[in-house]
């Protein structure tokens, strides 16, 4: 399975992505994604990974997936968890809104809103997370390949009345 996530705006604390499934018949839109803001220099839990493309695999320890064993019972298995990240470990998907919820991890969610401080927070994160999860983590425990590729597209770009 290969997932394609463009981000598409940054703000002072915030990115803003959406993430996709590639197959042979093209892509497939999953969900909105929010991540920390780019540094040139990482500042511990403040900044989103580099572009690039990563190894996806179950983290099956850990204080969320502890959470999320609970939380989501039905349809666990382990931590979305991407691999070899330069600078970086334990990057996973969750659940989250604003950038408050993540520590350079990946946020998935249905809607966006615009803060006061002009950041972009997202909506219906715990329902993205449902729809998005099962098929990514059944693929893993299957024994196939997940990969994200993670591509800017947000240097320059605006939404209308920015």
């Amino acid at each position: 399975m290969k997932l394609e996530l463009y981000r598409i705006n940054s703000q002072d604390d915030s990115t803003l992505g959406t993430l996709f499934v590639s197959t042979d018949a093209g892509r497939e839109y999953l969900c909105f994604t929010l991540e920390d803001e780019h540094r040139e220099n990482k500042v511990r839990a403040e900044t989103r990974i580099p572009a690039g493309t990563y190894q996806m695999c179950l983290r099956e320890e850990g204080g969320f997936n502890s959470k999320y064993s609970h939380r989501f019972k039905d349809i666990h298995v382990g931590m979305l968890w991407l691999q070899d990240v330069p600078g970086f470990t334990h990057i996973l998907v969750h659940c989250g809104n604003t950038d408050e919820d993540t520590a350079g991890c990946l946020l998935l969610g249905y809607g966006t809103k615009r803060e006061g401080s002009g950041n972009y927070s997202i909506t219906h994160s715990t329902r993205a997370y449902m729809d998005v999860y099962p098929a990514i983590a059944r693929e893993l425990k299957e024994g196939n390949e997940v990969t994200i590729q993670i591509t800017d597209f947000d240097e320059g770009f605006k939404f209308l009345g920015e």
